[in-house]
């Protein structure tokens, strides 16, 4: 990558501002649930202390408070998870912005500084310049390692990098790397899975991807848009009726590419969508009244043989309703078999993240993005804005 790294920066005796993806989920006792997130950006933090900086103030954002300060958006919680993660103490100000705060950190006797959510300030959101400047008057360097904010232009992943030299964190790094050799120049056989419930969340990823890729899997909700577009009975299965034109598009571009499209032959389906719904396995035509929840034996054995032979394979999107036990099976048997293959699989950030999280096969996965909506932007082909801000090298 062009860019600037961790690794060609002076960090010694540099007070490093680093723009982390802090963004957890939390119990309604604001407990962490699961600090992945955290984790995932420890390489980047124990690599600048020791490397010599002197300081590292730490910026984030924590859920959707509209620029304004909610208690339950406080970014305390997680300074005290990382501190333990870390290994030191992590002194958290409740403000991110102001001489006091700049003050307080150079007074500081700690090595690590967390400050309070950046979105208590609609200034970060609108990417206002002098927001942005403030934030950048706290240190020398600016490190990016939100790979989840970085397909947006705000004060603390765009502006920002107008006031200081600015580089990619170890996190950042790898997302560009694992991400954009999938979407620019992918070893073959190239196999995409896509899954979720809209054909329109993916109109763009199909677009960019379809002709690089040797054949695109489909699954989960949007799938039976495509079988309806090929003329099947989906009962009442989810289906986006303004999008049959274009499903018949992308399957005829498909065809005339030579490229294939593989969609579910049977199906798991129930009359209402619950835990103890009684279970059918049906064909590809889905009976009046019943709705398919995930994929069937059939289609798991038709998409793992496909994969069998992949090189490089793109999974974006569940292929049934995985939070489900009745219904996660086919999602399951899917991770697994990757798990066991001997290819580049990246996992594109989500649902699909959390359920590789959830069948407990994240080291057996090469790369796991951190950014679902990041990730997606990507695998689209769109320039994200916190990564062309940074410093060319």
């Amino acid at each position: 990558m062009a860019k600037l790294t961790l690794n060609d920066l002076d960090l010694k005796n540099k007070t490093v501002l680093l723009r982390a993806d802090f963004n957890v989920p939390q119990d309604a006792d604001l407990n962490i649930t699961d600090d992945t997130r955290i984790r995932g950006t420890l390489p980047t933090l124990k690599y600048i202390l020791d490397n010599g900086a002197k300081k590292l103030v730490i910026i984030s954002h924590l859920g959707r408070p509209d620029g304004k300060a909610v208690a339950k958006y406080s970014l305390k919680p997680v300074g005290e998870r990382l501190g333990k993660l870390l290994g030191e103490k992590v002194l958290f100000f409740n403000e991110c912005i102001g001489e006091d705060i700049k003050k307080s950190i150079e007074n500081s006797s700690e090595r690590v500084v967390l400050l309070e959510n950046l979105r208590f300030h609609a200034e970060e959101e609108a990417n206002d310049a002098g927001f942005a400047k403030q934030l950048a008057s706290l240190g020398d360097l600016f490190v990016n390692d939100a790979f989840g904010t970085a397909h947006r232009a705000h004060a603390s992943t765009e502006g920002i990098t107008h006031f200081l030299k600015s580089a990619a964190g170890f996190l950042l790094e790898k997302e560009i790397k694992y991400l954009g050799a999938a979407v620019e120049d992918p070893e073959k056989p190239f196999i995409v899975i896509l899954g979720g419930s809209k054909v329109s969340d993916k109109i763009k990823v199909i677009n960019n991807l379809l002709p690089k890729c040797d054949a695109i899997i489909i699954g989960g909700g949007m799938a039976y848009t495509f079988l309806k577009a090929q003329g099947k009975e989906i009962g009442n299965s989810k289906l986006e009726k303004d999008r049959l034109d274009l499903a018949k598009s992308i399957l005829e571009n498909a065809r005339k590419l030579g490229k294939e499209i593989l969609l579910p032959i049977d199906n798991v389906a129930v009359k209402e969508i619950k835990e103890d719904a009684k279970v059918e396995i049906v064909g590809e035509n889905i009976p009046d009244g019943l709705i398919a929840v995930d994929i069937g034996p059939e289609t798991v054995k038709l998409f793992t043989a496909k994969l069998k032979s992949a090189k490089t394979i793109v999974w974006n999107g569940p292929v049934g309703i995985f939070e489900m036990p009745a219904f996660s099976n086919g999602t399951r048997s899917i991770a697994e078999f990757i798990a066991g293959l001997k290819c580049v699989s990246i996992i594109g950030g989500g649902d699909t993240a959390a359920a590789i999280a959830k069948f407990k096969l994240e080291d057996k996965m090469t790369h796991i993005s951190t950014g679902g909506g990041a990730s997606l932007e990507f695998l689209e082909g769109k320039i994200l804005p916190g990564v062309a801000a940074l410093s060319e090298k």
